[in-house]
């Protein structure tokens, strides 16, 4: 471990929704029993190709940002903005790799990476820095490549790595501009999630899931490893380990995404379960890339295979529930990575 200090959705429902979401308020909807009783909260998407992340509406099934503005209702693209100049967004910030709507003393906000170094905690909707810094060893911009982030109780935030193969706990509980952290190793570390019940963080490498234990004080906070599960090889080759994110309404239970399958993992059975209903995600070359859920309608993105990146879609897949498949597409748009609802996490 080392650690290094730096430079400190019908229309009057709709609009209700959004006058919600435009005050910072967390909207819950009720469900049917088939799926949504009324229009479902918006979707968070990564567009790597407009350098963007975009709060989309999920009633609409084509999005065309360009043509029809009103598909959106936030959007956060800092390449121009003050507040994150010191991160050099125009460089830092490309191919957005992570979009996850939280919830901090009460209020939203969003925690944002880049897979050239760009990492943040947004405030929702102002866009303002809560904290942000440039995660990288200055070999090259994508020398670590942030995929995930996540924040613990004590204000820190962890960004998984994974072409360092480590996990980062940024000691970002002491200033908006605190490059301090502590590290751990984890080869092809993509994801990051926190499990308040047990008061672990969780992390998702290329061929294990990982349980740590928060040690020490907010300003010298490090990671200590609790345990380990393998994971599932349901093909041939590596599992490749890439999505991880807590299921809505079932607290037990994590999103698990692989290059080739879907899980769900029962933090208390600690076991793995295939998720049947990802199938037409799942099939595509590369995997899951985002899976998250409210209620039964899952959201998930796998690429396309067409697109000047490999790893990019202009889709976001609905299943269960109301089964819908949004498109996104435009003038500079349609470089999809990864969509989540918009339902925040309390932390």
């Amino acid at each position: 471990m080392r650690r290094r200090q730096g430079k400190s959705p019908a229309l009057g429902r709709r609009a209700l929704l959004l006058g919600a979401l435009g005050a910072g308020v967390t909207v819950a909807l009720p469900f049917t029993r088939r799926g949504y009783a009324a229009s479902p909260p918006g979707l968070l998407v990564c567009d790597q190709l407009a350098r963007q992340v975009l709060l989309l509406d999920s009633t609409r099934a084509d999005w065309n940002p360009a043509s029809d503005p009103g598909v959106v209702s936030w959007r956060f693209a800092p390449d121009t903005d003050g507040r994150y100049a010191d991160l050099k967004p125009a460089e830092s910030f490309t191919s957005v790799s992570e979009a996850k709507p939280v919830v901090l003393d009460g209020r939203e906000h969003v925690l944002i990476g880049a897979s050239c170094g760009f990492a943040a905690l947004v405030e929702y909707p102002s866009g303002d820095r809560r904290w942000g810094a440039r995660v990288t060893d200055g070999a090259r911009p994508d020398d670590l490549n942030p995929h995930s982030l996540e924040i613990l109780p004590s204000g820190n935030i962890a960004v998984a790595c994974s072409a360092s193969g480590e996990i980062r706990l940024y000691a970002a509980s002491q200033s908006p501009t605190s490059t301090a952290f502590t590290t751990v190793p984890l080869p092809g570390a993509h994801g990051v999630q926190w499990d308040a019940a047990n008061g672990l963080l969780w992390a998702l490498g290329d061929t294990e899931l990982v349980a740590y234990r928060p040690n020490g004080n907010p300003e010298q906070e490090y990671l200590t490893r609790e345990k380990g599960t393998r994971l599932r090889a349901d093909l041939a080759g590596t599992p490749s380990g890439h999505d991880l994110y807590a299921v809505s309404g079932q607290p037990d239970l994590m999103w698990v995404s692989t290059g080739s399958s879907v899980f769900q993992y029962s933090l208390s059975a600690d076991a793995f379960r295939t998720f049947s209903g990802a199938s037409s995600c799942a099939a595509q070359p590369g995997g899951v890339k985002s899976i998250s859920n409210v209620g039964p309608a899952v959201a998930m993105t796998a690429p396309d295979g067409n697109l000047d990146k490999s790893w990019w879609t202009r889709s976001v897949r609905v299943e269960g529930g109301d089964p819908l498949t949004h498109t996104l597409a435009g003038s500079g748009y349609g470089g999809v990575y990864k969509a989540r609802w918009w339902q925040p996490q309390q932390r």
